[in-house]
């Protein structure tokens, strides 16, 4: 599935599904999206925080946007016998993620969609908490961090991994110099604030105290991720579900689509020779609850 109208100098429009900067994934996206984005991608995030999650006995287990079931499997094998539910905005996904849970007799699992937090599920509940790529938005944090607070019994872990500061700098770095070429001061303002939008590894850990959790402690691994070419980059599922509605939001701008196709452009001339590198700066955060 492509990202681009035909023609070699029009981008398409952006996905009309999505939900504050998260597309909702559709049953075509959510195949796309298990078949592509989890393995080359997601598992950045999942393989991160499978690392640091703590071994428990009769864990249960709640994963927040859990989209197609990434990497829940992977928690059951680390946890043996541990009760996983899954929440999403997505019934496509959760389908998804419910038949891929089917593939594995000794999981315990159940996926539920939701709408918005609070999550209509039970308060001190859970052992753990987990959720992976988080939207940049300090204000979704928040609510993010609250309801971790809300589901977590005294003591329980709570697990986010996400994309921190200085990912995707190379976008951010194009979509300034086409501001300066064009002399448009909105768009250099909305790169500089895209920027800073996404925490340091010193700020994650901060958000997390003030959400009351103790033992904080956050990790950063940075990596990149390779494309051939523009259009390689923003007809990638990666980009495509993930990337660029998330950089649409944290632009803030009404109408971005010039700046980007400047950036497509770009990166074809700039890297014509060679791969275009993306910067992904993983970042993982375990706490525990305050009782």
């Amino acid at each position: 599935m492509s990202a681009y109208a035909p023609g070699p100098h029009r981008l398409a429009a952006p996905p009309s599904s999505t939900q504050r900067g998260r597309v909702h994934l559709g049953p075509s996206d959510a195949a796309i999206f298990e078949t592509f984005v989890v393995p080359r991608y997601m598992t950045l995030f999942g393989e991160t925080a499978l690392e640091v999650i703590v071994e428990s006995e009769d864990a249960q287990v709640v994963h927040l946007h859990c989209r197609t079931g990434y990497p829940d499997r992977g928690i059951a094998m680390k946890l043996p016998g541990a009760h996983i539910i899954g929440v999403d905005t997505s019934a496509a996904a959760l389908e998804l993620a419910r038949a891929k849970a089917a593939t594995m007799p000794e999981m315990v699992s159940s996926y539920s969609l939701m709408e918005d937090f609070p999550s209509p599920l039970p308060e001190l509940a859970f052992s753990h908490a987990l959720t992976l790529h988080p939207l940049a938005d300090a204000e979704d944090r928040d609510q993010l961090l609250t309801e971790l607070a809300r589901l977590l019994a005294p003591h329980g872990q709570a697990i986010v991994a996400m994309p921190l500061r200085g990912s995707f700098q190379e976008l951010l770095d194009l979509l300034s110099e086409y501001a300066l070429k064009e002399d448009d001061a909105s768009v250099g303002r909305a790169a500089e604030q895209a920027t800073l939008r996404r925490p340091t590894v010193e700020e994650f850990g901060a958000e997390f105290e003030g959400a009351g959790f103790d033992f904080v402690d956050v990790s950063l691994n940075p990596t990149t991720l390779g494309f051939r070419s523009g259009r390689d980059f923003f007809e990638d599922p990666i980009a495509r579900l993930v990337v660029l509605p998330e950089l649409r939001l944290d632009l803030q701008l009404e109408d971005p689509e010039k700046a980007l196709l400047y950036v497509r452009e770009a990166i074809d001339k700039y890297w014509s020779d060679g791969t275009f590198e993306l910067t992904v700066n993983v970042g993982c955060a375990s706490a525990r609850r305050t009782p």
